[in-house]
């Protein structure tokens, strides 16, 4: 898994692009404080190599809770800035811009 952060300098965006190697994968999604956790707003696109990849525009300057949704099962990315415990009894990766 990679997260690569590119900062625009005429907005206060960063570009996030999110790459999960999962090539027995049906569907992969990036879920997040970022889009209220929800599964269907920000799927990722299966390359040929089996890799799924996508880009999010987010505010820097802000923090944001994610995880990865893999066919049903919430993963976390070991790449992640820092790890914060939910309510479910596990953890959610950091972002952070």
């Amino acid at each position: 898994m990679a997260i690569t952060k590119q900062y625009l300098k005429s907005k206060p965006i960063c570009k996030v692009t999110f790459t999960v190697p999962a090539e027995e994968a049906k569907k992969v999604s990036v879920v997040g404080s970022f889009n209220n956790w929800d599964e269907k707003a920000n799927s990722l696109k299966k390359l040929k190599n089996g890799t799924f990849k996508g880009t999010l525009n987010l505010e820097k300057d802000n923090s944001y809770e994610f995880r990865y949704l893999i066919d049903g099962t919430y993963v976390n990315d070991e790449q992640a800035d820092a790890y914060k415990s939910n309510e479910f009894a596990s953890e959610n990766g950091v972002l952070t811009l």
